[in-house]
């Protein structure tokens, strides 16, 4: 007689669960194998599970961020100063407290889970309010708060992802998750587009709508993620927190990365061009859906390249991709155009976003990566307040093409730089 054994019955869920996430994320790779991976090929649940939650809460933010120009320009009466600073200031407080929570997560008794979840936590909580905003200094402090959430989770989520990918695996690992976030940037901006289309052109309860996704997304870093076990380092082991006690290479490639951010222009500039050349919320959103398309196709793809062959040449085709799309808008009078090259501009970040962090990865010390993330993204965002307000002042005193051509001109230099200097 067979004897039911709850024990046995709860390993083979525990087993069932396991390989629905594998199944999901073979199913999300974009270049999947026509015949299943050997268990040693396949990526780690925590990467799935990351990216499932980048896929969620991107659907929610990608319903707002698109709008943010709309609302200033259209509701609150503000311009491309106005959206530079907001874009600027918010990105410099997300990037300078990822050192902070990157540092903290890599001392000892720290876990980097509760991180994850009180940043994902606050920006969903806080994001649906920019709809009640009645001054573009409202959408600038909820803006603001949001991204603090942001600055919260990305380093040690970053690196909770690098303590559990496996070796030659890794910039395939962040194309994924990249691919994912980009994913649900799609499904927000059509998202929002439809609601816009079918139902109200109230531009906040668009935004109101973004807060389910957001819940899901919190809820599966809650039920979802298991943090790996690692050996964390005391404060006392660390390396002193400096400048120069950084390798010359990590210094090097840091540079680069930091010029290139002082180049870039806010994404968003992209939706406000489009609303000087006379198109409407919803082609704006689809524009912004196809852009992010781009991203989805190219990123997981891209990791594995970066993977096979290199950082190096694949960072710099994308950087190139990136100038050549720049000196085009420079020119850009028409919405064919503009399309075209938004696209191409969305073919840059699939390139480039795996390869980066695959990159920090491989540059940090293991008991040092959620430092070593915080870095990485703390130089972005010093670069990015003068890069919006430059940026969105030459649109403002001058023109777009001069916006766009200083933006080409700094970028090359960028590139040119890490091609002389950074070789790995």
């Amino acid at each position: 007689m067979m004897v039911f054994n709850p024990s046995l019955a709860q390993t083979a869920r525990n087993s069932c669960t396991d390989h629905l996430i594998l199944s999901l994320c073979d199913t999300a790779m974009i270049h999947r194998a026509p015949t299943a991976l050997p268990a040693a090929h396949r990526l780690p649940r925590t990467v799935v599970i990351i990216g499932l939650v980048s896929l969620l809460n991107d659907f929610a933010s990608e319903m707002v961020t698109p709008l943010i120009p709309l609302l200033l320009a259209t509701v609150l009466g503000a311009g491309p100063m106005a959206l530079g600073f907001i874009e600027g200031l918010a990105d410099t407080t997300t990037n300078l407290l990822k050192l902070w929570a990157g540092r903290r997560s890599d001392t000892a008794r720290r876990r980097r889970k509760p991180f994850v979840l009180f940043g994902y936590a606050l920006s969903n909580l806080v994001r649906p309010l920019i709809g009640l905003s009645g001054s573009w200094l409202m959408v600038l402090g909820i803006r603001v708060t949001d991204r603090v959430g942001k600055g919260l989770r990305t380093a040690p989520r970053d690196a909770m992802l690098a303590d559990v990918i496996p070796e030659g695996m890794a910039a395939r690992a962040y194309g994924l998750t990249r691919a994912l976030d980009h994913a649900g940037a799609v499904l927000g901006a059509l998202a929002a587009a439809a609601v816009v289309y079918w139902g109200t052109e109230r531009l906040d309860l668009v935004i109101a709508f973004s807060a389910i996704p957001g819940m899901f997304a919190i809820l599966l870093i809650v039920f979802g993620i298991r943090e790996p076990a690692r050996h964390a380092a005391s404060l006392e082991t660390l390396a002193p927190l400096r400048w120069q006690g950084l390798g010359a290479k990590t210094r090097a490639y840091l540079v680069a990365i930091g010029l290139f951010a002082l180049g870039r222009i806010p994404e968003t500039f992209l939706l406000l061009r489009g609303h000087e050349l006379g198109m409407s919320v919803v082609p704006l959103l689809l524009l912004w859906a196809a852009m992010h398309t781009v991203k989805v196709l190219t990123a997981e793809g891209a990791g594995r390249l970066a993977d096979r062959n290199g950082r190096r040449p694949v960072l710099l085709a994308g950087y190139t991709v990136y100038v050549l799309a720049l000196a085009g808008l420079a020119f850009t009078v028409s919405v064919s155009h503009l399309w075209l090259l938004s696209l191409t501009l969305g073919l840059h970040f699939g390139l480039t976003e795996g390869a980066e962090r695959a990159l920090v990865r491989d540059l940090a010390p293991a008991a040092e990566r959620g430092t070593a993330f915080g870095w990485f993204y703390m130089i972005v965002g010093l670069a990015a307040i003068p890069a919006g307000l430059l940026l969105g002042g030459l649109w403002t005193l001058w023109s777009a093409k001069a916006a766009f051509l200083v933006s080409a001109a700094i970028t090359t230099t960028a590139a040119l730089f890490f091609w002389w200097r950074v070789r790995v």
